[in-house]
């Protein structure tokens, strides 16, 4: 067996998949440890146990991310190569979607935009400080909370129009915008408003802040296809606050499956590449 690999490593968090000689994936899966070095060596050992996979088997490994610069020497002696990350994002978010030409949005600790077409290299266009950080850094002031999954959890209890100021609350009549579309997040905060309330406002705030720099990064490219990637895609309040902005803007905002996966996908693809 000849099998691509590609380590997507971050802080603490490290993500591998494979994929043999016909392209075909292996189950991606990740790990965390308190450093870089453990957690791509603890992601290395876990996904070749699992899979069954000798070092023979190997042919090559693809390394991206932010922890890519700890990796001075070979792994296990294998071949390593190293692929900017923005490039990655762009191959991993076309092929989970299966679109020929797309934004494609990386939610992490902060959100970063590629514009991604086939036959030519994936452009970075810039991003935003807004992300993951962003929900645990003021989660971790307003709420005491500093787990995704609490504020996850946490999220679901909570009712938005105790929050946020919608078109439809300040006025009646209409003036060509859709009336629950948003006019100032926490611009409407109760003094009754719950822990839950605030999670959902801090949560819903920062999708739509995404989904609004995506959608206005898609004018200059003229698509309307905007493919959401990163671990942020796995709250369970994403699919709801982006499907209202598919209907405000008719737009295509998908999260496709393995989402969280495709940045560590695109790096072993863009061996193939080569």
């Amino acid at each position: 067996m000849s099998v691509v690999i590609g380590i997507d490593i971050g802080g603490s968090t490290t993500k591998i998949v494979g994929f043999d000689s016909n392209k075909n994936l292996i189950k991606p899966m990740f790990v965390t440890a308190d450093d870089p070095i453990t957690s791509i060596y603890g992601a290395f050992g876990k996904f070749t146990d699992t899979n069954g996979l000798g070092l023979n088997d190997i042919e090559k490994v693809m390394i991206t991310g932010v922890g890519s610069s700890y990796v001075n020497k070979p792994i296990y002696n294998l071949k390593c190569e190293v692929t900017p990350e923005f490039k990655s994002i762009g191959l991993g978010g076309l092929y989970l979607s299966k679109l020929d030409e797309a934004i494609i949005a990386s939610l992490g600790t902060g959100t970063a935009l590629v514009h991604a077409k086939r036959g030519f290299a994936p452009d970075y266009l810039g991003g935003t400080g807004v992300g993951g950080g962003t929900i645990m850094g003021l989660s971790q002031k307003l709420l005491g909370l500093n787990k995704i999954e609490h504020i996850d959890d946490l999220a679901k209890t909570g009712d938005i129009t105790n929050i946020d100021l919608r078109v439809g609350d300040m006025s009646k009549k209409d003036i060509g915008l859709t009336s629950h579309m948003t006019a100032s997040n926490f611009g409407k905060l109760s003094d009754l408003a719950t822990n839950g309330d605030l999670a959902l406002g801090l949560v819903n705030m920062v999708f739509e802040t995404i989904g609004m720099v995506a959608y206005f990064a898609s004018k200059q490219f003229n698509i309307k296809d905007i493919v959401l990637t990163g671990n942020l895609t796995q709250m369970s309040q994403a699919p709801g606050v982006f499907n209202v902005l598919n209907e405000m803007f008719n737009m295509n905002f998908v999260i496709p499956e393995n989402a969280q996966f495709s940045t560590v996908i695109g790096a072993a693809l863009s061996s193939f590449e080569r």
